[in-house]
């Protein structure tokens, strides 16, 4: 039997188990938590992630941009209206189009992620939706009734993003005052109080937890979600302690877009951490995305995102990073420096640029080129392990679809275009009001 999750120490009373077969281990912090079940045995291990190395799949997810968006950087020249109206129109054609799903961003710059991810469950059919849960901003049994709601109303369509927090500054505003890793031992607590909830809500079981900073006492949910034994739990973090968070509880862990040798590493250790524990982990990487048809153009689209940025609007930006206490932003920053530089300098590796990251927190960088490169480059990465790719661009709404035109018919398992039937398309406009379009003009 798979051992227990790191820090917690685990006893399930079930009548039908006699307690020569009960396990129970202690952990240095002494946690212990407690599983209650009213219905009949229920033998899964609710707290590990099933061991079992899946079919390798490309999945590509797009990005609701709640935070605004526009042709530029940095300025509201080209901006549009982030609205409901907007919001559905990326959701639906991310639907129609074949994406996997989509991130909604969390923090206090962007709408608030659970309301604009339920607007979309009736606009969309088979989208799925992955939102944050933010420990120590609200509490786990809350947040598992949300999630468990959510994931019955869209027949099971939620992904979880559990986000700490990296701006202290953020967090104290919302109320929270912990330090870095202080805030990852109260994420590790949510998480155990969390997912213990939710997997034995379908065996009408509750739980207790005593932990080091949070604690459950006869929790319950009493509705539980679709998906067993809870929506898939995703994550990103670079520091040592997020690590140990990914590898004791997420099911896929998250980079942002670094150089393919820096994730590799990430991805070694991350991976190590979970075999050492019994698991096994998926691998995803956060992206933007500039593809035209030449390199030239998408390398002057490029150019043209950051135009109209200048050096005090770069600067307040990067003081405000300086703050941060988040070892992932801190290394996005090192890949510029902080500074403009020339569009060699920016470009980081092969077809990846940092100049998303002069003003734009977290993901900051973007895969730059023709389709070709473009999925030589997602090929290079998912060689490493990298299974889904979250993806973005400036307007989000127009780069969906330029995107899925160029890229998808190149990438394996990448998505594919709903049809509806033998003449819904895509194939451009009927020739001479009689004739379809050939596939390739070329």
């Amino acid at each position: 039997m798979p051992p227990p999750p790191r820090g917690a120490r685990r006893r399930v009373r079930v009548p039908a188990i006699s307690a020569a077969r009960v396990s129970s281990r202690a952990s240095a912090s002494g946690a212990r938590i407690v599983a209650h079940r009213g219905a009949a045995p229920h033998r899964r291990r609710p707290f590990l992630a099933r061991s079992v190395r899946q079919e390798f799949r490309m999945n590509v997810f797009w990005f609701i941009p709640t935070h605004g968006d526009s042709r530029y950087l940095g300025t509201a020249e080209g901006a549009r209206a982030a609205d409901y109206d907007y919001f559905r129109q990326v959701a639906v054609a991310a639907d129609t189009l074949g994406y996997d799903g989509v991130l909604l961003p969390t923090g206090r710059s962007c709408e608030d992620a659970w309301v604009v991810a339920s607007s979309l469950i009736p606009a969309t059919k088979r989208l799925k939706f992955l939102v944050a849960i933010r420990p120590g901003l609200s509490s786990p049994g809350l947040s598992a009734r949300m999630a468990s709601t959510f994931d019955r109303l869209s027949d099971g369509r939620l992904l979880i993003n559990v986000v700490t927090g990296g701006d202290s500054a953020e967090l104290e505003g919302d109320g929270l005052f912990a330090d870095h890793d202080t805030r990852y031992a109260i994420t590790d607590d949510f998480l155990h109080i969390w997912r213990g909830l939710l997997a034995e809500s379908h065996e009408n079981g509750g739980i207790d937890f005593d932990g080091e900073h949070l604690s459950a006492k006869g929790g319950k949910l009493l509705y539980p979600p679709v998906q067993r034994p809870h929506p898939p739990l995703w994550f990103g973090g670079s520091s040592p302690a997020a690590h140990a968070i990914a590898a004791d509880h997420i099911d896929t862990y998250l980079s942002w877009g670094e150089p393919p040798a820096a994730v590799e590493k990430k991805i070694a250790d991350i991976r190590a951490r979970a075999a050492a524990r019994g698991r096994e982990i998926k691998f995803g990487i956060r992206l933007h995305v500039i593809v035209r048809e030449t390199q030239e153009e998408a390398w002057r689209d490029a150019d043209r995102l950051i135009s109209r940025l200048d050096d005090d609007t770069i600067a307040r930006a990067q003081q405000a990073f300086a703050k941060m206490d988040s070892e992932g932003q801190r290394r996005m920053a090192a890949l510029h420096g902080g500074k403009r530089g020339s569009r060699q300098e920016l470009e980081i590796y092969p077809n990846l640029w940092a100049g998303v990251g002069l003003v734009r927190g977290g993901a900051g960088t973007a895969l730059v080129g023709n389709p070709e490169q473009i999925a030589a480059r997602m090929r290079e990465y998912a060689a490493l392990g990298i299974e889904t790719f979250i993806l973005s661009g400036y307007p989000h709404l127009e780069e969906s679809y330029r995107f899925a035109e160029l890229v998808f018919p190149l990438v394996k398992g990448g998505g594919n275009t709903r049809r509806a039937g033998p003449l819904s398309g895509p194939f451009g406009e009927v020739v001479g009001n009689q004739y379809l379009p050939k596939a390739s003009q070329s």
